[in-house]
């Protein structure tokens, strides 16, 4: 869920600049019915009449995800380039908002001043289309925001890292101040590999098989989605996209004309009827999510399509950490059909699209910067970043979130610590990670939910007895008995000798009732559930 924020002028009048306003996605441990998760941005609402200008490097999800969420709170123009600004646009108005916000820039040597501050978008290669590193330019000294980036000089679709374009970049004027710098792949030891390298691979693992085949990646990488469709139309295979985020992302990336020459495809109910050995399907939902093409074919049929035994199944991305549980899931239900499953373990069929360790050092050596603000990895990736620029004499500073860094003296220097938080889209509801909604859903579905309701007449007496509702309990106790019966006993013996103070106040008969049916709960199945406790009082005419 990135979100960068960077300021230039005197202490609490600077103007601000955005840079992505990303989501990440909810788990059912710790954020159970939770659509989307973003950054909290109650300080930029705060400084709202002090942001001049949002700028996104890319259009992955967390990087671009909350603009439909975040922006109506902004309300800043918006620059990206064009197959970024596409995407964005479709997200806008999906939302019911309009788009003109945005304006579509040019690469360098283009720019855009506003503010105190000059930008340039610089291309560099990443798993997506049109990815960008920004120069951002102040009296104070040059920035450049790396954004997510590879050294990759044939990425098949989209630009390349062109490391002679960035020396230039690294000598003009006093050269690079600042360089915020991906750290995502800091522990991986081997230099990285271009997108070019799995054109073979991939063409002869597909040529090899005999049933069905079908393989997933990520829809947002128009590259792999390519070389995986040239490779099945090689292998004399029909080649079907199943799943709308992937049928989208090629559409789009055509219209922005970054992608040309994509291979022919047929529509689901087409591929029906083609034999099972000359028919190939990339799908959507390589990391296990439960509504895309991969989950439903796992569980069965999809668009009247299924897989057989014979037929093979290759993943050709790399599982995110948090998503293996469902990723496996999928796994042994292919397995059980007798599918052959293939993942990436080798490395044969998936490259990252972030620098690994050998590739950082080479950008710090290419680049040379005064200081280095280690960004995009988790704390454990910062520090190691911040390690490496340690040992080259370069100043650094692990920045974790709400951390505000001076970066205009010799050193970074924190100065200030903003308050952060997350902000959780609940179906249709932006509601904040602290607000309690979760807290308590989590809660129920730990401990279950017991209600209580009790009727008081008009003499301030219990009217019948208490009746309970059990939801995600056991019927029945340790004891052998109803469970919502032994808890509606101890109620009404309670109510039948309560002392006339308790029944009159609501807030001590909520109390006592609670506290009875979390006790009584606890002795016969060893939980202490939520409590729902309605008094209903009759009135006299």
């Amino acid at each position: 869920m990135n979100a960068y924020v960077y300021g230039y002028g005197p202490e609490g009048k600077e103007r601000l600049i955005v840079v992505d306003l990303g989501v990440t996605f909810p788990d059912m441990d710790g954020s159970p019915g939770v659509d989307l998760i973003m950054a909290d941005t109650a300080w930029l609402e705060a400084n709202v009449n002090r942001i001049d200008a949002i700028f996104l490097t890319h259009g992955h999800e967390d990087h671009i995800g909350a603009m439909p969420h975040l922006w109506p709170k902004l309300r800043a123009p918006v620059f990206a380039r064009r197959f970024t600004a596409a995407l964005v646009a479709i997200k806008m108005e999906e939302a019911g908002l309009a788009s003109d916000m945005i304006r579509v820039v040019e690469p360098r040597p283009k720019a855009i001043d506003i503010g105190p501050f000059r930008v340039q978008f610089v291309p560099v290669s990443h798993s997506i289309p049109e990815s960008s590193a920004l120069i951002i330019d102040t009296p104070a000294g040059r920035v450049v925001h790396t954004g997510d980036f590879k050294l990759d000089g044939n990425p098949v679709v989209g630009e390349p890292f062109d490391p002679l374009e960035w020396h230039e970049i690294a000598n003009e004027g006093a050269g690079i101040k600042v360089l915020c710098c991906d750290s995502t792949n800091v522990f991986t030891h081997n230099p990285g590999r271009s997108e070019s390298t799995l054109v073979a691979p991939l063409r002869d693992f597909i040529a090899a098989q005999k049933g069905m085949v079908v393989t997933t990646t990520f829809a947002s990488n128009v590259a792999r989605l390519k070389t995986l469709a040239e490779a099945g139309r090689a292998a004399g295979r029909s080649v079907c996209l199943l799943g709308r985020a992937m049928r989208k992302m090629v559409q789009v990336a055509e219209e922005a004309n970054v992608l040309k020459g994509f291979p022919g495809t047929i529509q689901p109910e087409e591929a029906v009827d083609v034999p099972r050995q000359n028919l190939m399907l990339i799908v959507t939902g390589s990391q296990g999510e439960r509504r895309a093409a991969t989950a439903q074919l796992s569980r069965g049929k999809y668009l009247g399509l299924s897989m057989k035994e014979g037929d093979t199944f290759l993943f050709s991305s790399k599982i995110i950490p948090g998503n293996e549980r469902g990723v496996f899931r999928i796994i042994n239900a292919f397995s059980e059909m007798g599918v052959d499953v293939v993942d990436d373990r080798g490395g044969l069929y998936h490259v990252s699209g972030h620098a690994n360790r050998p590739d950082l050092d080479a950008v710090h050596d290419l680049l040379r910067p005064q200081i280095l603000i280690p960004m995009h990895g988790e704390h454990r990736h910062l520090r190691e970043h911040a390690k490496i620029a340690q040992s080259k004499g370069i100043a650094t500073e692990v920045a974790t979130n709400g951390t505000m860094v001076d970066l205009t003296g010799p050193a970074p220097k924190v100065v200030e610590y903003i308050e952060t938080g997350r902000l959780y889209l609940d179906g249709t509801v932006l509601i904040g990670a602290l607000d309690g909604v979760v807290r308590e859903r989590i809660r129920m579905a730990l401990n279950g939910h017991v209600l209580i309701t009790v009727i008081i007449d008009e003499d301030d007496a219990p009217l019948g007895d208490a009746w309970v509702e059990l939801m995600g309990l056991p019927e029945r106790g340790k004891s052998g008995g109803d469970m919502m019966k032994i808890i509606e006993d101890e109620l009404s013996a309670f109510l039948e000798s309560a002392p006339e103070k308790v029944v009159r106040d609501d807030d001590k008969l909520d109390e006592a009732l609670r506290r009875i049916a979390r006790q009584v709960a606890m002795e016969e199945i060893g939980k202490k559930p939520e409590v729902t406790v309605v008094v209903s009082r009759l009135m006299a005419d």
